[in-house]
């Protein structure tokens, strides 16, 4: 079962979303940038020629004999026209007297142009003077120009259009090249899970692929991590075999002590207590031995060693092995089926759930019966053991598999439990799958798949 991951939103999201927000930031200085200085250009192409049409003006005042003469120029007024049609204003005054134009036009003294409002209009102004000298004395001309800004606003508008257009074009720019710098950067850890995912169980060697400079802490804790795993599970194997072989040897050397006393005890009471010690004992040292099956098994089903074998030469040779065993109880065992079963697993543990399920057949077979163990290689390569016994409870079937889980009518007879459990281990290991039922004829059948 493989915990939960807890998850705090996705690094890929946070990624294009900064540099998303990045490029809405800088679009919308493009837009203010572009359109502050069109908006500074067009305001100062405007009063250039304010200034050019009042310098017009003044250079058409004349002071001859103490009377100032003004001619107003008609360039002065035709380089102002506009296709708005922009309304002009002026006014001239002679020492602060007015002389001609709009006499609600004031001069003013603090600043060359401005921005006011004239009838109700926004208006652009200059004030310009200028001084003329006579013969025998001086006077001060003023002159006042104002123009609405229609086709200066009109022309503001299509510059903020062109802009914002700009600055929406830079946008989708910036934001398809985050989409793309995200999904080339997240990739690089897109590639490094692939290399982890695609790895089998007992592949634990160090990471040797190039990866980006941010990327070498996270590869480097990996390898370390597994180092330290492939550390672990070897001193793990090695701890499981010493301690079968530490467990069996002592069980065995006292088993062996007790049948020798057995042998040389006459009480009938005497002898049924040392035969209760050797059942006890030969129930320790199955009971040890399949824990320690179970642990092997648990320990080597995520790191299987696989190899190319024959499922019919694995089961043959373990049945010649199992043989004199089955002999001293007057059991028979019946090998059949295919010639050839071909298949890549793991033997030791194929071995293991296939020495466990004959094992169970022998314990529970009646003496002068038959165990048949028939191999097949049909749509996958599989093992069936049936035996003569009394069979498996009807209402226990689906739960014999499970750990420590015995029959109802297995009370008298040696075992852990855990036969069955170990075959189910190995054939999940192995993609497969362990089927128990009941014989028409009387009798258990239990078939293991790979």
């Amino acid at each position: 079962m493989t915990d939960s991951v807890a998850v705090s939103g996705s690094l890929r999201n946070r990624l294009m979303l900064t540099l998303i927000g990045g490029a809405a930031i800088l679009a919308l200085l493009v837009f203010f940038a572009v359109r502050n200085y069109a908006v500074q250009l067009a305001q100062e192409g405007q009063d250039n020629i304010l200034a050019a049409s009042a310098t017009s003006m003044l250079d058409a005042a004349t002071f001859r004999d103490g009377v100032v003469e003004l001619d107003l120029p008609y360039s002065a007024f035709s380089m102002l026209s506009t296709a708005a049609d922009d309304q002009v204003f002026y006014a001239i005054r002679q020492d602060g007297a007015f002389l001609s134009g709009y006499a609600d036009l004031p001069f003013s003294e603090s600043q060359m142009f401005q921005t006011d409002q004239v009838r109700g209009s926004d208006v652009r102004k200059i004030s310009v003077s200028r001084t003329l000298i006579g013969a025998n004395s001086r006077t001060e001309i003023q002159v006042v120009l104002a123009q609405t800004q229609d086709a200066l606003s009109e022309t503001l508008d299509r510059i903020s259009r062109n802009a914002a257009l700009l600055g929406i074009g830079f946008f989708a720019l910036a934001a398809a090249l985050s989409f793309w710098a995200t999904a080339a950067t997240i990739g690089q850890l897109g590639n490094l899970t692939t290399s982890v995912t695609r790895r089998g169980p007992q592949d634990l060697s160090p990471f040797a692929k190039p990866v980006p400079r941010e990327m070498a802490p996270l590869v480097t804790s990996l390898n370390s991590l597994m180092g330290r795993l492939d550390q672990s599970l070897s001193q793990s194997e090695d701890f499981i075999a010493e301690a079968a072989h530490r467990v069996r040897t002592p069980l065995a050397t006292v088993r062996s002590y007790a049948e020798a006393t057995l042998q040389r005890v006459d009480k009938e009471e005497n002898r049924e207590a040392m035969r209760s010690m050797v059942k006890a004992i030969d129930e320790s040292s199955r009971a040890a031995g399949q824990l320690l099956d179970h642990a092997m098994i648990t320990f080597r089903a995520d790191h299987l060693e696989l190899e190319d074998i024959d499922f019919v030469d694995l089961v043959h040779d373990l049945v010649q092995r199992m043989t004199p065993i089955a002999e001293m109880k007057d059991l028979t065992l019946t090998l059949k089926g295919d010639a050839r079963a071909p298949f890549s697993g793991d033997p030791v543990l194929v071995q293991n759930a296939v020495r466990n399920l004959i094992d169970n057949a022998m314990k529970y077979g009646p003496r002068e019966s038959s165990i048949e163990i028939e191999v097949t290689a049909k749509d996958r390569p599989q093992v069936t053991v049936s035996d003569q016994g009394p069979g498996f409870p009807t209402d226990e079937i689906e739960i014999l598999t499970a750990r420590f889980q015995r029959g109802a009518n297995a009370t008298d007879t040696i075992g852990s439990g855990l036969g069955l459990t170990i075959a189910r281990d190995v054939a999940a290991a192995h993609g497969g799958e362990v089927v128990l039922k009941n014989q028409t004829g009387g009798g258990a059948c239990v078939t293991l798949s790979l």
